[in-house]
C-alpha cells in the first residue's frame, strides 16, 4: 500500500510538492481552498481579458522545467517558453532604457553612460556570481534541519565570502556611479518583499540571474505554469480537492496524523503544509506544543515583506507604442519611496511595474484590445497606518494614471480602459491567507534567512513538512520550487 500524504494548498511549492512525492510512489491528496491552482500564481478572467494575478516575471527557467523533467515529462509540452530581449524598459523622469541581457548591447549602452560604470558592471556580475555559487551550493538548496548544519566551522566559513551584512543599496554603489544604473540593480530585491537600502546585499543576486539567465514568456502568461503542474500532478494519478478550505492539521502524540476539513478529520500517513506559514502556524496548529517557539506572539512580532497593490486593465486598444511586456517606471524620489513602504506611509511618487502579457500572447485578450497589469509595492497591512478603503484605491489609481499619461505610447491610458479589478493587500491576506497581506511571506532579514527562517521539517512534530514563500529558502517563484524540492527530499529521508 503506498503511504498517504495531505498536502495543504495549491501555491507553487503545494503543486510542486505533490508532482514530486506522487512520482516517488505516495499517494497524494491535494485540497485548496480558491477554485483554481496555483495559490498567488492565479487569473482574473474578465470581459474577455486574461490576467496572471500575481507573479510575472519567469527567471531560471530550468528550476520551472525540472518540476517536469523528474516525472520524465517535457517541458515544452506544458509551458512552452520564449525568451524576452530587450528584458524590460526603465523608465525615468527624462529617459527610457531598455535593458538588455545581450552582452553586445548592454557594454554598448553602458559605455555610453561611462567607461568606469561599465567595468563597475562586469564586476559587479562578477563579485555577484561567485556569491550565488556559494549560496547555491551551501544554503540556497539545502535544509537547516539542527543548528549543527550551519553552525560549523566549514559552513561559517560559507556564509562569510557571501558578505551578507551589507546592504543591496551599498553593494551597488561599490560597483557603479551612475544613479539610474544603481536603481535598475538595486529595486528587484522588491521582487521578493524586501527594500535594498537595508536588505541583505547578496539579494542583488536578481538582476544577475536576470542578466545571466534571461528573461522568459511561458504561452498563455504565469498561470500556464500552475495549470500545467496541475495537470501533470493528474496525469500521475493525483487528487486534487477545489473550494475546499482545511481547518486544522490534526496532530496526536507530536505526530500529525492527518487534516480536518469540515469538521471531519482525514487521515494522512504524512503532511505537507503550503499555506502561508504564519497562517498555518496561528490556524492550523491548534497544540500549543507543536507550535513550540511560533507562538501567536512571536509571529506577530517576525517582519514581513512588503505587499501589493495590483491594477489589472482591460484597454479599448492595442499598446503598439510600447515597445516591451514589461516595464518599470521609477520616481525621482525611488529611495524615500522605499523608506516610506516600509514605514507603513501612503506613498505620494510611487515607483510601479506595468506588465503587458497580451503582447506576446494574443489570447490573453479580445481582438485588438491589450490587457495591462499594473503593481505597486505597498506597506504590509501590520506596518500601514492607513486603511484599504475605496478612496485608497482611487488615489493610488489616479496617481499610477497621471503618471502613465506622461510617458510616450501610455498618454490615452485613462480613456482607454473599459474593464478594470483590483488586488490589495486586505485581498492577499483574505484570498490566499497571506499574514498581514504580505505578498511574499516573511521577510528575508539575516535574522529571518537560511537557519533562522522556518524549515521544512517541523521541529516538534512528526510527518509534518511546510512549503513556500515564508520557509526556507524565500520567496520568489524559482526559490519557492527550490523549497518544495528540500520539503519532498526532507519528507522521502525520514520515511526511508
Amino acid at each position: 500500500m503506498a503511504k498517504t500524504v495531505s498536502v495543504i494548498g495549491a501555491g507553487v511549492a503545494g503543486l510542486a510538492s505533490a508532482i514530486r512525492l506522487q512520482n516517488q510512489g505516495y499517494d497524494v491528496t491535494l485540497y485548496e481552498k480558491e477554485a483554481l491552482p496555483g495559490g498567488k500564481m492565479n487569473q482574473i478572467k474578465k470581459d474577455g481579458f486574461t490576467f496572471d494575478v500575481g507573479p510575472s516575471i519567469v527567471m531560471m527557467p530550468e528550476i520551472y522545467n525540472e518540476v517536469f523533467e523528474v516525472a520524465g515529462r517535457d517541458p515544452k509540452d506544458y509551458i512552452p517558453m520564449t525568451r524576452l530581449d530587450p528584458m524590460y524598459s526603465a523608465y525615468f523622469e527624462d529617459e527610457r532604457i531598455d535593458v538588455s541581457n545581450d552582452l553586445v548591447k548592454l557594454i554598448d549602452h553602458l559605455e555610453g553612460i561611462s567607461d568606469e560604470d561599465a567595468v563597475g558592471f562586469l564586476a559587479y556580475l562578477k563579485d555577484i556570481y561567485e556569491r550565488f555559487i556559494i549560496a547555491k551550493k551551501y544554503f540556497i538548496q539545502r535544509p537547516f534541519r539542527n543548528a549543527s548544519d550551519f553552525y560549523n566551522p566549514f559552513m561559517i566559513r560559507q556564509a562569510m565570502k557571501l558578505k551578507t551584512f551589507d546592504s543591496a543599496n551599498h553593494s551597488i554603489g561599490k560597483f557603479v556611479k551612475d544613479k539610474r544604473l544603481q536603481q535598475i540593480l538595486s529595486f528587484q530585491t522588491l521582487y521578493i518583499g524586501i527594500s535594498p537600502s537595508n536588505g541583505p546585499s547578496l539579494y542583488t543576486i536578481i538582476p544577475m540571474i536576470e542578466y545571466l539567465y534571461g528573461i522568459w514568456f511561458i504561452k498563455g502568461g504565469m498561470h500556464t505554469m500552475a495549470s500545467s503542474m496541475e495537470r501533470l500532478f493528474l496525469e500521475l494519478g493525483g487528487t486534487v480537492n477545489y473550494n475546499t478550505p482545511v481547518d486544522e492539521i490534526v496532530i496526536e502524540n507530536k505526530r500529525a496524523t492527518g487534516i480536518k476539513v469540515n469538521g471531519e478529520k482525514i487521515l494522512s500517513d504524512y503532511v505537507m503544509c503550503n499555506a502561508d506559514f504564519p497562517y498555518a502556524m496561528k490556524n492550523l496548529v491548534k497544540d500549543k506544543k507543536a507550535k513550540g517557539k511560533y507562538t501567536d506572539k512571536k509571529i506577530d512580532e517576525m517582519k514581513y515583506s512588503c505587499s501589493c497593490f495590483v491594477m489589472y486593465l482591460g484597454m479599448n486598444k492595442k499598446y503598439d507604442d510600447v515597445e516591451n511586456v514589461h516595464s518599470f517606471i521609477f520616481s525621482q524620489e525611488l529611495d524615500q519611496n522605499l523608506e516610506d513602504i516600509f514605514e507603513g506611509k501612503l506613498l505620494e511618487k510611487a515607483s510601479f511595474y506595468v506588465y503587458i502579457a497580451s503582447k506576446m500572447d494574443e489570447d490573453l485578450a479580445p481582438e485588438n484590445k491589450d490587457g495591462i497589469y499594473v503593481l505597486l509595492p505597498v506597506s504590509d497591512l501590520a506596518t500601514a497606518n492607513y486603511e484599504w478603503t475605496e478612496e485608497t484605491k482611487a488615489y493610488y489609481r489616479d496617481q499610477v494614471l497621471s503618471k502613465l499619461k506622461t510617458i510616450e505610447g501610455f498618454e490615452t491610458v485613462e480613456e482607454d480602459i473599459i474593464s478594470e479589478s483590483y488586488m490589495t493587500p486586505v485581498d492577499f491576506e483574505q484570498k490566499y491567507n497571506a499574514y498581514n497581506g504580505a505578498t511574499f511571506g516573511l521577510r528575508p532579514t539575516l535574522t529571518q534567512s537560511n537557519h533562522f527562517r522556518p524549515q521544512a521539517k517541523a521541529k516538534h512534530t512528526e510527518n509534518l513538512y511546510f512549503t513556500g514563500s515564508s520557509t526556507h529558502p524565500g520567496a520568489g517563484v524559482p526559490i519557492v520550487l527550490t523549497s518544495a524540492k528540500i520539503a519532498t527530499d526532507e519528507l522521502i529521508k525520514d520515511d526511508k
